[in-house]
């Protein structure tokens, strides 16, 4: 029987032949972090330290209340040098407490550990919130939100999917911490009540299979947990995506996974969710890959949160030629953001910063539609981005607002099929910010 799949889609080139084989290093020595204040998808955080003040590793430096909100911890023990504005990953200025590190990184300020199998849900839910754990598949959506549904959940999926060319980080956690995986999915079914989990992975990272199954059968807690294996097609780890591969089941426009009785949780996501149990350790390091034609030494790596990618060079476990360098991304190609540099910190979403020369970052001259239908065709949310774009050139929200513009996922997929090189994908983005600006302003004028 052939492997699942979803409907639409693309085949870019994996490129992860350079990492894929390497072992995760983890960078010791680091000297300086600038912590962005704000990681996560929701309301703004405020600083709870100021210029002078000593932090231990672990110690939270940034909280506000709300629902929507997720602490930020000092990834590194030493002396908060000033708060200041700094260009982060999303090629967004944002408040960044900058630490200088002392020599000694002994000390730290985890919490207690707590067992996910026996406290009550409300302890549960508290541990995650308070670790700071955000999606840590790129959205960085409160994870305490998404395991509290208003609906019932019946399954919860691992998404080992990894299917961004480059990225390989994954696939490694797959390789060298199956079991703490395998813990995760089943803490997560705890959590939301569901009656099974599955593993999905695409047959490009078939060869994890032996380790994780061996796990399952140690570590599961007495649970359904399984393993799927899913054909390999970009966006596959996309969560609408995956549920439609997984389950055949159709995430509905506007909706979320649990209008289909699921959750989904990245591979990073579970596995810091058991070190925020097994240890009371906060969301601190990042696990990323390093890769691209001008990155000398490709690797998997994990640092603490608020490293700059320059100063790995400075450590020298990293080599950039500078000379080749012709573009820098914070995550994959298809979705992950170019920025002007690689001074720039790591934080809790990302997955990968890619350092290219000038064949892979090639830039093409934007041609004229041809409404040839390649994008209708690629398209995983079953829209059509050609008359997307031509209800934004002209202004037409309304419509663009009826043809599906705020169901995109930003996957690039459209743009990367399209003979007439049309960037849809980057109009596609501001134009839901558009959208929603005057989706709010009507809202604002109904209420008065």
């Amino acid at each position: 029987m052939s492997a699942r799949t979803f409907k639409g889609g693309t085949h870019p080139p994996e490129r992860k032949e350079r990492t894929s084989g390497l072992p995760i290093e983890e960078v010791r020595g680091i000297k300086a972090v600038a912590t962005p204040v704000n990681q996560h998808f929701g309301a703004p955080l405020s600083p709870l330290v100021s210029a002078g003040d000593k932090v231990v590793r672990g110690q939270k430096i940034a909280d506000a209340e709300g629902r929507m909100t997720v602490p930020v911890h000092a990834s590194v023990s030493g002396t908060v040098k000033k708060i200041e504005a700094r260009t982060q990953s999303n090629n967004a200025e944002g408040p960044c407490i900058l630490i200088d590190a002392d020599p000694d990184q002994s000390q730290t300020a985890f919490m207690p550990p707590l067992d996910g199998f026996s406290c009550t849900k409300e302890e549960a839910l508290s541990r995650i919130r308070e670790a700071g754990l955000v999606g840590m598949g790129g959205a960085g959506f409160p994870v305490h939100v998404k395991l509290a549904p208003s609906k019932p959940i019946d399954l919860v999926i691992a998404n080992g999917a990894e299917c961004e060319p480059y990225l390989t980080i994954d696939e490694r956690v797959m390789i060298e911490r199956p079991g703490d995986l395998v813990e995760g999915v089943a803490l997560t079914m705890r959590i939301v009540g569901a009656a099974k989990g599955i593993i999905a992975i695409e047959e490009n990272k078939a060869h994890v299979v032996g380790n994780l199954a061996a796990q399952v059968a140690s570590r599961s807690h007495g649970l359904d947990i399984s393993i799927m294996i899913l054909k390999t097609k970009y966006p596959q780890g996309g969560e609408k995506m995956l549920i439609s591969a997984v389950t055949g089941k159709e995430v509905p426009s506007g909706g979320l996974p649990m209008d289909v009785g699921c959750v989904v949780q990245n591979i990073g996501t579970l596995l810091a969710m058991v070190e925020a149990f097994s240890l009371g350790k906060p969301l601190i390091d990042r696990g990323f890959t390093v890769a691209g034609a001008a990155c000398a030494t490709p690797k998997n790596l994990v640092v603490p949160i608020g490293t700059l990618v320059s100063d790995l060079v400075g450590l020298g476990a990293l080599s950039i030629d500078d000379g080749a360098l012709k573009r820098v991304i914070y995550g994959g190609p298809m979705m992950g953001t170019s920025v002007p540099h690689y001074a720039i910190p790591v934080q809790k979403n990302t997955s990968g910063v890619l350092l290219m020369d000038g064949k892979e970052a090639l830039a093409f001259a934007e041609g004229t539609c041809i409404r040839c239908g390649r994008c209708m065709k690629a398209c995983s949310c079953k829209l059509s981005p050609a008359l997307l774009n031509s209800a934004i050139a002209a202004g037409a929200w309304a419509e663009a607002d009826a043809i599906g513009l705020l169901d995109c996922v930003e996957c690039g997929t459209c743009s990367y099929v399209c003979p007439a090189r049309v960037q849809l994908v980057q109009r596609f983005r501001v134009g839901k910010q558009t959208l929603r600006t005057i989706k709010m302003k009507e809202a604002q004028r109904a209420g008065k």
